[in-house]
């Protein structure tokens, strides 16, 4: 290529964004950039969704539900490890597959075929991959030795008995990978460190604790496909590729914090309405106004989502709405209740800061179904470091600290309101590595990879036991 020509390169993601003990949702897109000189020593600049390919302009995105399909048809092989391809799924119009029919917690590998307008047919994602990294402080994307695996395991029966999971929690992540990490800045190094768990704890599906995607971050605002290349589908290429990512929302994803509102962002690139539709009868929900949703992982595990963030800066919070009562209701019922129920939410009803303290709605309004729902363990966000506080035999933790941490300590004056346990977090970032075995939940909270190994956090302890972590809880 001439010195200072350009040419216009498509990156190609694949990701996994439903899964059920029978079903799968199977999704391909990319992202486009500009690239000034040689490939591996020019200047590589990401297309604004507004600045598409001619024959693009049509797609409000190039990733995502509505996303214009990238060929006439594709074919969507999944198959047994072991075992060779079946009759493939044919898909026209859409850049997803709804796989049904699968087996309960079996291994499957799938491979998508994408055919042209020319009927030439091409595997999505097949590679040379290219990923976004660094020559000095000039970034791009270049060859890296990545590869995709191709493969998940679908969750148990939704009448079996399997008290063993582990599973992933990310918080406050969205902050972009764009520029090298500097200062408090840390999603691409915990990114790798939850690539390593993934790869070698068989870690099955990723909680998310809200503020998906910042503003303001160096990716854009939130509302379009571009601004979620850096922010999510690059620092975790390799892992959501075969693992499932349910989100729940944060005040920055929903237009608390800043101008744009990022929720039908969210709801598209990740599949959220798409999946509580075609798997309604798998999972129970209650969407728009607010996002709430159970995920059963066999008769022992479910997982509920709830919305704590609040349409604009002067709305009623989600949860508060007479339409999500509901919901609620059967969410913490005693009715048949699984051995363990954990929810999962944005806003701290304990924290002791320092920038986010205790949100007395949530206090008021959720603790006592907490209490009363036969619940042991919540997760929430909002704050940029981790807190471990304990009342009435329920124990909270804050998990904020994905893609940027907090140095500053938490506030003491804050303890005894937030019901402090133990704090950290707030000289690197972090996210939590849960295992249940039976009655007994383990958490983690890893920070940095350590010689390539998985390793704790710093603990403070404010009272309590003292040899933490990991933090133990018991059914």
């Amino acid at each position: 290529m001439a010195k200072g020509s350009k040419q216009l390169h498509l990156e190609e993601y694949l990701y996994l964004p439903g899964l059920t003990h029978n079903s799968a949702i199977i999704a391909w897109g990319g992202f486009y950039f500009k690239v000034k000189g040689d490939p591996d020593e020019g200047k590589w600049e990401i297309v604004d969704d507004s600045g598409l390919p001619r024959t693009d302009r049509s797609r409000p995105g190039s990733i995502g539900v509505r996303a214009k399909p990238y060929g006439p048809q594709a074919k969507v092989y999944v198959f047994e490890a072991g075992t060779p391809p079946r009759q493939p799924i044919y898909v026209g119009n859409a850049n997803y597959a709804w796989v049904r029919g699968l087996a309960p917690d079996t291994e499957y590998r799938y491979r998508v075929l994408v055919q042209d307008e020319a009927g030439n047919e091409t595997e999505w994602g097949a590679g040379p991959l290219r990923d976004w990294g660094f020559k000095g402080e000039r970034g791009g994307l270049y060859e890296k030795g990545g590869k995709y695996e191709n493969r998940f395991r679908t969750f148990p029966a939704p009448d079996a008995s399997v008290p063993d999971l582990t599973f992933a929690i990310l918080g406050d992540f969205g902050r972009g990978v764009s520029k090298p990490s500097k200062g408090e800045v840390c999603q691409r190094e915990i990114a790798e460190t939850l690539r390593k768990a993934v790869d070698s704890r068989d870690v099955r599906l990723i909680l998310t604790t809200g503020d998906n995607i910042y503003r303001g971050s160096g990716q854009g605002s939130g509302d379009e496909d571009d601004d979620w290349f850096f922010t999510y589908f690059q620092p975790y290429r390799y892992i959501i590729n075969r693992v499932p990512v349910f989100a729940s929302f944060g005040n920055h994803d929903e237009g608390e914090s800043e101008d744009m509102d990022d929720r039908d962002q969210l709801y598209d690139n990740l599949y959220v309405l798409t999946h509580f539709t075609m798997l309604r009868d798998r999972h129970d929900s209650s969407i728009d106004p607010g996002l709430f949703y159970r995920v059963r992982y066999g008769s022992d595990i479910e997982f509920v989502c709830i919305d704590t963030s609040k349409k604009g800066l002067f709305g009623k919070r989600f949860f508060r709405m007479k339409n999500n009562e509901e919901f609620l209701d059967r969410a913490f019922s005693m009715a048949a209740p699984p051995r363990w129920r954990i929810p999962f939410l944005h806003h701290p009803p304990y924290c002791a800061g320092p920038q986010h303290v205790n949100k007395e709605s949530v206090e008021k309004s959720l603790v006592p179904r907490f209490k009363s729902g036969g619940v042991r363990a919540v997760f929430s966000g909002h704050e940029h470091n981790f807190q471990h506080s304990r009342d009435a035999g329920v124990d909270y933790f804050v998990t904020g600290g994905a893609g940027k941490f907090r140095a500053e300590a938490p506030d003491k004056d804050w303890y005894e309101r937030a019901k402090t346990q133990a704090w950290g977090g707030n000289d690197e970032g972090h996210f939590l590595l849960v295992e249940i075995r039976d009655d007994r939940m383990t958490i983690t909270p890893c920070g940095n990879l350590a010689g390539g190994k998985l390793r704790s956090i710093g603990i403070n302890v404010v009272k309590g036991d003292a040899s933490v972590p990991p933090f133990f809880v018991n059914a």
